[in-house]
C-alpha cells in the first residue's frame, strides 16, 4: 500500500551552532541518569522503535523491533531504515520520509505491508518523528495486523449478501467506478484483441453488464415462503457464478457476479471484447437458469429476463450505464420474458422522446401549443361537403409539428388525454359554429371528433358534451363523437350508459376504423351507434382497377348493406383516386374521406370550401 503522510510540512530554520552555557557537574551527572533511562525504555519498550541517523541509517534498534522483523536488534544496525519498512517503494512517501530526516517536517505516518523473517506479511503502522533535542530521529512501527484483519472481516459483510454470499449492491457499485475509472492500456488499430493480449496487455477500455431480473419470483416467495426462496436465491447465485467462470473470453480477475437486491443479479464484464462475448453470457445463462432446481425435495422452474449493455468505459458514468441496463431489462420484460434484449441507442432514443412528450403534454394544453385542422367528410353522391373531422396536431417547441400518432397514445397512457380531448371538443364545436354564424344561408357542417376509452372512464363526458354545446351555442345534431370499434364493441356499464345518453342528446355517435377490431356484427343492433366508418384497408384494395379483387368489393358491399338495413350511414377513408370514389359509390357507400379530396387543412381553407363547387368525386 502506499503511504499516507501525516501532518503539514513544517519548515525548520537551518541549523546554526551556537555556544552552550557550560553544564555543572551536578546538571551533567542529571542528564546522563535521564539518558541512561530513556536508553532503557528504549531497549524494553513493547512497541518496535529504531534511533535513524540524518542519512538514514539506522543507529539503535530495541529488541521489540527485532521480534518484529524476525531477527537480532543488533543486525538491523547500519541498514537503511527505507530498506526496512518498505519507506522508498512510491515517491509520495519517499519525498514525506526526506523532509523528516532534512528536519523540513515534523513527522508522517504510513501503513505498509511487511515481510517477516519466516515469510508471513504483517501489516504496520510506520510513524518516524524527529527526536527533541537530538539530529537523530525515531522510527516507530506499531503491529496492527489483527485490526486489519478485523477490517477485512467487517468489509467482507458489509460488502457481500447474506443469503447468497456474492458481492452486494455496495461492492458492486465500488468495483464498477473503479473499472470505468482506468483507461485502456494502447492498441494501434489494426491488432485483434488476442495479438493485443499477447503483447502483456490487459485492458480494452470496454465494459459490459447483463442485468438479470428473475421472472415470476414473487409467485414462489408467496406460496411456498421465504425460506425456499432464499435457497432458489442461492442456487441461482451459483449457476450465475459457474457461467462467469466458464465465460471463454474472461481475462484475469474474473467477472463480478452481484446480487443488488431482491431477485435482481448483474455480471459485471470489465475490459469486455464486444457484444458478442456478452450475448454469448447472456444465452449461457438463460440455458443454465432453464434446468429445474432440487431444493430439498422441491423441484422448481425458473425462467429470467436480462437486459445486456456493452460499450466503450470513456465517457461512460455509471449511472449512464445503468439506466441503460435498466432500459433494456424492461424491454426484455415487455417482449415476453424469459429472454435477453441487447441495448438499443435508436429504441432508447425513441423512449426518451415519449418521456420528454409525456412530462411537457400537460403544460403544453395550457401554453396554446395545439391546434386543430380539419378534414372534408364528402357525400359520395354529389361531392358536397357534409361534414370536417377535427386532427389535433401538437406545435412542438423542440421537435416541430407532430401528428396525433405521436402523442395521443401516450397522453392516453398518462390521463392527459382528458384534458387535451375536452380542449379539443371546445375548439371544434366553437370553431363549427363560426363557420355557420359566417355561412348563415349554407347547409351547416357537422363536427367529427375522436374521443379516447379513457375519457369515457376517467372523466363525466356526457357532462362536458353538454356543457361545451350549451357554451358555444352547436346543435347537438352537428357534433358526431368517434371511437375506435375495440372501444364500443363489448361496451357496457358506464361507456354503453354514456353512449346511450349522449345519443338520446342527439350526438352522433361513429365507429371508427371498422372491420379491424372485434367485428361482432350482431353486436352494432344493441349499440346508439348511427355511423361507421371503414377502415382505410377496405378501400386500398379498390386502387388497383384493373386487376380488381372482387372479394374485396363483394365485402365491403355487404358491410355497407347491413350497416344501411340497421339505419346506419357509412363513410369510407382514405380515398385516394376517383376510381375508389366511383366504386365506393356504386356500391352504396354514403360519405368519403382522403386525399382525394383534400389532406386536413386550416379552418380559413374549411371556409372557403362552403358553398363551392362540389369536390370531384
Amino acid at each position: 500500500m502506499s503511504g499516507t503522510p501525516e501532518g503539514p510540512v513544517h519548515p525548520e530554520p537551518a541549523e546554526t551552532h551556537r555556544a552552550e552555557p557550560a553544564l555543572t557537574e551536578r546538571d551533567a551527572g542529571r542528564r546522563e541518569a535521564e539518558l541512561r533511562d530513556y536508553r532503557a525504555a528504549f531497549r524494553v519498550a513493547r512497541l518496535a522503535m529504531a534511533l535513524v541517523d540524518r542519512d538514514g541509517v539506522v543507529v539503535a534498534a530495541n529488541d521489540s523491533l527485532g521480534a518484529l522483523l524476525g531477527t537480532e536488534a543488533g543486525a538491523l544496525r547500519e541498514q537503511a531504515a527505507a530498506d526496512l519498512v518498505d519507506l522508498a517503494s512510491d515517491g509520495r512517501t519517499w519525498h514525506a520520509y526526506r523532509e523528516v530526516l532534512r528536519g523540513r517536517r515534523s513527522r508522517f505516518r504510513c501503513t505498509r505491508r511487511l515481510k517477516h523473517a519466516d515469510g508471513r506479511s504483517l501489516w504496520a503502522e510506520v510513524t518516524v518523528a524527529p527526536v527533541p533535542g537530538d539530529r537523530r530521529v525515531l522510527l516507530s512501527i506499531a503491529d496492527i495486523s489483527d485490526r486489519r484483519e478485523l477490517q477485512a472481516r467487517l468489509r467482507h459483510l458489509q460488502m457481500h449478501d447474506p443469503v447468497t454470499r456474492l458481492p452486494n449492491r455496495t461492492l458492486f457499485f465500488e468495483r464498477l467506478a473503479a473499472a470505468l475509472e482506468e483507461p485502456a492500456a494502447p492498441r494501434e488499430p489494426h491488432e485483434s484483441y488476442e495479438s493485443y493480449e499477447s503483447y502483456g496487455y490487459g485492458r480494452t477500455g470496454r465494459i459490459g453488464l447483463c442485468y438479470i431480473d428473475l421472472d415470476g419470483f414473487k409467485a414462489v416467495n408467496d406460496t411456498l415462503g421465504h425460506r425456499v426462496g432464499d435457497r432458489l436465491l442461492a442456487a441461482v447465485a451459483g449457476r450465475l457464478t459457474e457461467c462467469a467462470d466458464s465465460d471463454g473470453y474472461t481475462r484475469s480477475g474474473g467477472h463480478l457476479v452481484a446480487r443488488l437486491g431482491g431477485d435482481e443479479f448483474a455480471i459485471l464484464v470489465e475490459d469486455s471484447t464486444g457484444t458478442e462475448q456478452l450475448t454469448d453470457l447472456a444465452r449461457s445463462v438463460l440455458d443454465a437458469l432453464q434446468e429445474p432446481f432440487d431444493l430439498a425435495g422441491q423441484r422448481l422452474s425458473v425462467s429470467a429476463s436480462i437486459g445486456v449493455v456493452e460499450r466503450s468505459g470513456r465517457g461512460t458514468t455509471a449511472t449512464a450505464l445503468m439506466q441503460a441496463a435498466d432500459t433494456t431489462l424492461y424491454w426484455a420484460k415487455a417482449d415476453g420474458k424469459a429472454r435477453w434484449t441487447l441495448f438499443d441507442p435508436e429504441r432508447n432514443a425513441h423512449r426518451m422522446t415519449r418521456q420528454a412528450l409525456s412530462s411537457t403534454l400537460r403544460p403544453a394544453v395550457e401554453d396554446g401549443e395545439f391546434a386543430l385542422e380539419y378534414q372534408p367528410l364528402v357525400d359520395l353522391a354529389d361531392g358536397a361537403v357534409r361534414g370536417v373531422e377535427a386532427l389535433v396536431r401538437w406545435h412542438h417547441p423542440q421537435f416541430g409539428p407532430l401528428p396525433p400518432n405521436r402523442f395521443i397514445g401516450i397522453a392516453e397512457e398518462d390521463g392527459s388525454i382528458v384534458e387535451l380531448g375536452r380542449w379539443i371538443l371546445r375548439t371544434a364545436c366553437r370553431q363549427a359554429r363560426q363557420w355557420q354564424k359566417d355561412h348563415p344561408r349554407e347547409r351547416p357542417l357537422f363536427v367529427s371528433v375522436n374521443v379516447a376509452v379513457r375519457q369515457v372512464w376517467d372523466s363525466d363526458l356526457v357532462a362536458d358534451v353538454a356543457g361545451i354545446l350549451a357554451e358555444t351555442g352547436l346543435a347537438p345534431h352537428l357534433l358526431q363523437l368517434e371511437l375506435t370499434e375495440s372501444a364500443v364493441m363489448g361496451s357496457a356499464g358506464r361507456p354503453l350508459q354514456a353512449l346511450q345518453a349522449l345519443s338520446d342528446m342527439g350526438v352522433r355517435i361513429a365507429i371508427d376504423d371498422f372491420g379491424t377490431g372485434y367485428s361482432n356484427l350482431a353486436y352494432l343492433s344493441r349499440l346508439p351507434v348511427s355511423v361507421l366508418k371503414l377502415d382505410g384497408s377496405f378501400v386500398r384494395g379498390f386502387q388497383d382497377e384493373e386487376h380488381a379483387n372482387a372479394a374485396d368489393e363483394l365485402i365491403v358491399e355487404a358491410l355497407v348493406r347491413l350497416a344501411h338495413r340497421l339505419g346506419l350511414t357509412v363513410t369510407a377513408e382514405c380515398v385516394e383516386t376517383a376510381g375508389q370514389a366511383s366504386r365506393l359509390r356504386r356500391i352504396g357507400c354514403d360519405t368519403g374521406q382522403g386525399w382525394l379530396y383534400s389532406r386536413a387543412v386550416t379552418p380559413e381553407r374549411i371556409a372557403e370550401l362552403i358553398g363551392t363547387e362540389p369536390l370531384p368525386a
